[in-house]
């Protein structure tokens, strides 16, 4: 695995090392070892999935425009999925350990070239995950304080969200850690009361029909609740939005580098956040649809009132103090999901600059915290420009809520599902050269199910899923005409990176040689 030998190139010319062992290199800058043990990772991944974000934003789209009493089981089907996924990924996070995540994996498993694509394509989408939760936590603290007679435009809020990250994120991972370890025990804490609330109160209206696989794949029909149309749904967005309430998850092999033991908490960390939140969720989703007395009352307002899908039960059968920590933790919840994206960006950039792929200056770390600090304000600034985009050239309907929507229906919409696009089919393409790295690499290690099998199976899976995206486009986009264009962006960054490496390879051969190939296996020989 380390730089001696190798394999050769295609030419027959230049010895190609598998891969760059750093550890013990004065001349590569290399993160805090050890900084984070099991409990830290899962803090620094399961928040980028922001369990309640998932639920408040996703679960009433997938109820009323999706497959209604099947969005339960949408989110059993992901949970199957994601774990068949992850059973590959962890196979994979045993043999590498870096902070490079996908980049690193699909240069090992399909070549530098599409390494090349899928770590500028990573860089991108969680660069607008981190914009998308500023819009959704701009808007909703907006909101909130005008209730306390506060006046700003939304977007000063997510400004304000922005600097405040990117002071936290300078300093060492611990800082991040514990405050997103805080503020996901609160948010879960919450929909766990909730659903304790629900089904204790309202067990009347439970049905087993929620979770019957078969309704996963069936679109919510139209009809009519007390005189008001319910429009059908498409079965395909539900499941995407399931998808969707994953994305952060896979992150936690990029902390590798900085975790205790990572070859045994990396995967500790895979499985229990795929698992926990697959169960968190279904029984979630689950609640919110059991607090109304029936399917069409709980699509009614799914579609006409989203934003109080749960607010409405939680107040009706527990009182007005669980609506509103409901309505103060999805604004803490959207700015620790934000944080979570943005230390994942930031450690992509570095892994790309330390390579020097990209600015070497990327690749440094702080010589106190260790943490990628330049990154982190590269990324920072990014977020901050793209936020700036948004509130100068955005489109404004005043249908629509007028400019404070702008943060919600445009920032947190559209630059999610550009995101989501690129991560699913990153992932398909992960699972495809996690398959062909154990083939070629280590044939004595290719296993029937975890590197044959299960990796097929994810990529299949998951490609189905990126097609749904695509086909419900215009659903997802809200109506907005250039929405189309951001899917097209997702793949002008793959080609530009494809593009980079082949220049690469004629012209910078020892750069070349360097994309996604330095790995970090001096801190756990397990």
């Amino acid at each position: 695995m380390a730089s001696k030998g190798g394999i050769v190139d295609h030419e027959g010319m230049l010895p190609v090392p598998e891969s760059v062992d750093v550890t013990g290199r004065s001349d590569v800058n290399t993160l805090r070892p050890g900084a984070v043990g099991l409990a830290g990772v899962l803090f620094l991944t399961v928040t980028g999935s922001a369990p309640i974000s998932a639920m408040l934003f996703n679960t009433p789209i997938a109820v009323g425009f999706g497959n209604g009493i099947g969005a339960p089981a949408a989110f059993l089907f992901a949970t199957f999925v994601l774990v068949v996924f992850s059973v590959g990924y962890v196979a994979m996070s045993r043999k590498i350990t870096t902070a490079g995540g996908f980049y690193a994996y699909i240069s090992h498993g399909l070549g530098r070239e599409l390494g090349m694509a899928s770590g500028f394509a990573m860089v991108a989408a969680y660069s607008v995950f981190e914009v998308s939760l500023v819009g959704g936590f701009a808007y909703f603290a907006s909101l909130k304080a005008e209730r306390y007679g506060i006046h700003i435009g939304w977007y000063w809020w997510g400004f304000g969200m922005i600097a405040l990250i990117a002071v936290l994120a300078y300093f060492d991972v611990h800082i991040s850690a514990r405050i997103l370890g805080i503020t996901l025990l609160c948010e879960v804490l919450t929909l766990a009361v909730f659903d304790a609330f629900i089904f204790s109160k309202a067990g009347g209206n439970v049905t087993a029909a929620a979770i019957n696989p078969v309704n996963a794949f069936k679109s919510l029909p139209s009809g009519s609740f007390h005189g008001t149309a319910i429009a059908g749904g498409a079965a395909g967005i539900g499941i995407f939005f399931a998808f969707w309430s994953w994305v952060g998850f896979e992150m936690a092999p990029n902390y590798g580098e900085e975790s205790r033991e990572p070859k045994k908490n990396v995967p500790r960390a895979l499985y229990i956040s795929v698992i926990g939140l697959g169960i968190f969720y279904t029984v979630t989703s689950w609640a919110g649809i059991t607090g109304y007395h029936s399917l069409g009352e709980a699509a009614s307002v799914a579609q006409n009132n989203s934003a109080d899908f749960f607010f409405i039960p939680a107040r009706h059968y527990s009182g007005d103090f669980l609506k509103g920590c409901l309505s103060w933790f999805i604004i803490t919840g959207s700015f620790a999901c934000g944080m979570a994206f943005h230390n994942t960006t930031a450690r992509y950039m570095y892994a790309l600059g330390r390579e020097k792929v990209l600015p070497s200056a990327l690749g440094r770390t702080h010589i106190k915290h260790r943490s990628p600090h330049i990154a982190s304000c590269v990324q920072s600034a990014i977020a901050a420009l793209i936020l700036l985009a948004f509130v100068l050239f955005a489109p404004v309907d005043h249908k629509l809520g007028g400019a404070d929507s702008v943060g919600f229906l445009q920032v947190y919409g559209l630059m999610a599902v550009m995101g989501v696009v690129s991560i699913l089919f990153i992932q398909a393409l992960c699972s495809l050269a996690i398959f062909n790295y154990f083939r070629s690499h280590h044939a004595a290690d290719h296993h029937w199910w975890k590197t044959i099998t299960a990796p097929i199976l994810a990529m299949i899976s998951q490609l189905i899923v990126v097609y749904l995206a695509i086909h419900n486009l215009s659903f997802l986009g809200g109506g907005y005409s250039y929405a189309k264009w951001l899917v097209w962006g997702d793949v002008l960054i793959g080609v530009g990176g494809l593009v980079y490496a082949f220049w690469l390879k004629s012209a910078r051969r020892a750069k070349y040689e360097t994309i996604g190939r330095m790995i970090n296996q001096g801190i756990d020989q397990v």
